[in-house]
């Protein structure tokens, strides 16, 4: 997807700033002596300025470099380069808060919503079109106005471990919530037995939580923190929870001991439905819905199926989309189409077995899947049905083409972006808002 990157009167303003840096030296009224080395120095920096939309003050350090390159050993051309530093980062300061481009026969426009969100991990929209993010190594819970990008941090949070992959990682409103108020969270914690991850429901009103109750912690704990997942999703009144397994304790995702690389459903209040799948094996923890889970990032309702679908990250490679089934084996780390970090096969090197299921799809070299949406709006008509992932090593924002529960066809948005996008949902308003690594949120809309 081809984005540009500044606007008409930027560009003029580079053009003007250009022509004086390179024709007017403010101590002798004339063209600086060395006027090549001047030109070549500024026009180098400005042309960096010119492709570049996250923060123009970047070119102005550039050009600082440059410019004390040139005058550390040369009194007389201080002021001339002095005099044109300031003018510079008196333009830097400007931040890009929009960007257009053309998908496959779709011209979009991304505008900026919000930023300063370090790691933008769950998102939710709230009945009255507020936008809640949770910002997973602060273990902030903030809440966007979308139409003017004020931003409330959201009191009444829990202590929030943030260690390695910990945090507040997911938030989830109930379906009723003009009704209760009632909100979901989940979120890593540290007690005397090590680290574990939580689900909370509370009620959230005024910017405030209140009425907090545990209704799942996970089991066993671990020694470090790394690994917890997870993402939430609420259907017909039972609440889906994933977690992740870390390579040290792999073997547990095969294993009903434990809820480590599994999902597991449970009800509002935390009670175990009558139907879960293992809840008379011996041994088997009630709450598992389904296991063989490596590591779930992201976690969505198909809404013309109403089946659970799930992605999840591989090691070097074999990165899945699943479906979801009560009582299935998704594999790992029996099977993979993924190798060891170290470049080795995993397990046996097996891609299938009996017994275990298949991906609906898979990536391989990885692409770091995150949050996942179907889009069901009619702002983009050639969009609908779609599934949009996050890709966080391979930065872009993932459209994939669903026919009879098939992957058919795939794109890459904003690769030349080089944006992690960790979070996505549909808006109210039909637009499309992702979370990106760094700060910002984003919507797009079209052109």
């Amino acid at each position: 997807m081809a984005v540009r990157g500044t606007s008409r009167l930027q560009e003029l303003m580079i053009h003007g700033l250009t022509g004086w840096l390179m024709n007017f030296n403010p101590v002798t009224r004339d063209a600086p002596e060395n006027i090549n080395v001047y030109g070549k120095r500024s026009i180098i920096t400005l042309e960096i300025m010119w492709v570049t939309d996250k923060t123009w003050f970047s070119g102005g350090v550039i050009l600082l470099v440059y410019c004390c390159m040139g005058t550390l050993f040369d009194r007389s051309r201080i002021a001339f380069e002095v005099t044109s530093i300031i003018c510079l980062l008196m333009f830097s300061c400007q931040k890009k808060t929009e960007w257009v481009g053309t998908a496959e026969g779709v011209k979009v426009k991304i505008e900026l919503v919000a930023d300063n969100i370090t790691i933008p991990s769950g998102m939710a929209f709230l009945p009255d079109g507020k936008l809640l993010v949770t910002d997973r190594p602060k273990g902030e819970l903030i809440s966007i106005d979308t139409k003017t990008g004020k931003k409330t941090q959201i009191k009444g949070v829990p202590p929030v471990i943030t260690e390695g992959d910990g945090g507040l990682h997911d938030i989830l409103p109930h379906p009723d919530f003009q009704q209760n108020n009632t909100v979901f969270f989940v979120y890593s914690f540290k007690d005397a037995n090590g680290f574990s991850l939580a689900v909370e429901r509370a009620i959230l009103r005024n910017d405030s939580l209140f009425q907090r109750k545990r209704i799942f912690a996970a089991r066993p704990f671990y020694k470090v923190a790394s690994f917890f997942g997870s993402r939430l999703v609420l259907m017909n009144g039972y609440l889906f929870i994933s977690t992740g397994v870390g390579k040290l304790m792999q073997d547990s995702a095969q294993l009903l001991n434990n809820h480590l690389g599994k999902i597991m459903r449970v009800r509002e209040d935390g009670s175990i439905p009558d139907d879960n799948p293992f809840l008379n094996v011996p041994g088997a923890l009630p709450e598992i819905w389904c296991y063989g889970i490596r590591n779930a990032q992201g976690l969505t309702i198909n809404p013309y199926t109403n089946d659970l679908w799930e992605n999840e990250h591989g090691p070097k490679g074999g990165d899945e989309i699943n479906i979801l089934k009560a009582g299935k084996n998704y594999g790992w780390p029996v099977i993979s189409f993924g190798l060891e970090y170290d470049g080795t096969p995993v397990g046996q090197g097996l891609r299938e077995k009996e017994g275990m299921e298949q991906p609906v799809y898979h990536y391989t070299p990885s692409i770091a899947p995150s949050g996942m949406e179907f889009y069901t709006g009619d702002v983009f008509p050639m969009w609908k049905g779609n599934l949009f992932i996050g890709a966080m090593v391979l930065t872009h924002l993932n459209r994939v083409v669903i026919n009879d529960d098939k992957v058919v066809h795939e794109e890459r948005l904003f690769q030349d972006r080089k944006w992690r996008v960790r979070s996505v949902r549909q808006g109210p308003d039909d637009f499309l808002y992702i979370g990106v690594d760094g700060g910002m949120i984003l919507r797009i809309c079209p052109q």
